[in-house]
């Protein structure tokens, strides 16, 4: 990775954690990892952006409710970038594309939830807007559903993404320079 890279966090929010009957896949895992690459990404002062999801008022993601709030383990701190979306995509009527711009940012490293929505669709629309793409594949997840298990939707996932859009990774292998 080189100073045109972003560490982006996608959707890592209190309410994907909320349901204890369909809890995050390996959740603790993933803050983990996401915590990891938050704090190497800090030392190599490569930029770190939150994509937060953002829906109505009525909603539980409705900004400022407490579902909508980044989970406390890897909650921003002065100087990262918050960017509202309200698709999957974390660049459709968002700010994003001009961030990264306004940066010099060519590469980015990918993680959060959901892999087969926000994490799938944000990673293709980065590909065709021509970035290098690195999805880290112990820092992305997502829940069972029927009829497939949650391990099932990533390994398909990964796989598609990684023959086609992305560098699919461990969060031992990114290397923050």
């Amino acid at each position: 990775m080189n100073k045109s890279t972003a560490l982006l966090v996608i959707d890592v929010q209190m309410d994907m954690f909320s349901d204890p009957d369909s809890p995050v896949y390996k959740g603790a895992e993933l803050l983990t990892n996401i915590k990891k690459l938050i704090e190497r990404a800090r030392i190599a002062n490569v930029p770190i952006i939150y994509v937060q999801h953002t829906e109505s008022d009525d909603k539980p993601m409705g900004k400022g409710k407490p579902g909508w709030e980044i989970h406390p383990e890897i909650a921003p701190s002065e100087g990262d970038i918050t960017v509202l979306k309200e698709t999957p995509s974390s660049f459709y009527k968002t700010n994003l594309q001009e961030v990264l711009l306004s940066k010099g940012i060519t590469e980015l490293i990918i993680t959060g939830l959901q892999t087969e929505c926000c994490i799938d669709t944000s990673i293709r629309h980065a590909f065709f807007l021509g970035y290098e793409v690195v999805l880290v594949k112990d820092a992305n997840s997502t829940y069972d559903i029927a009829p497939l298990t949650a391990p099932q939707i990533i390994q398909h996932h990964h796989r598609i993404i990684g023959n086609w859009f992305a560098k699919v990774l461990s969060t031992d292998e990114i290397e923050f320079e």
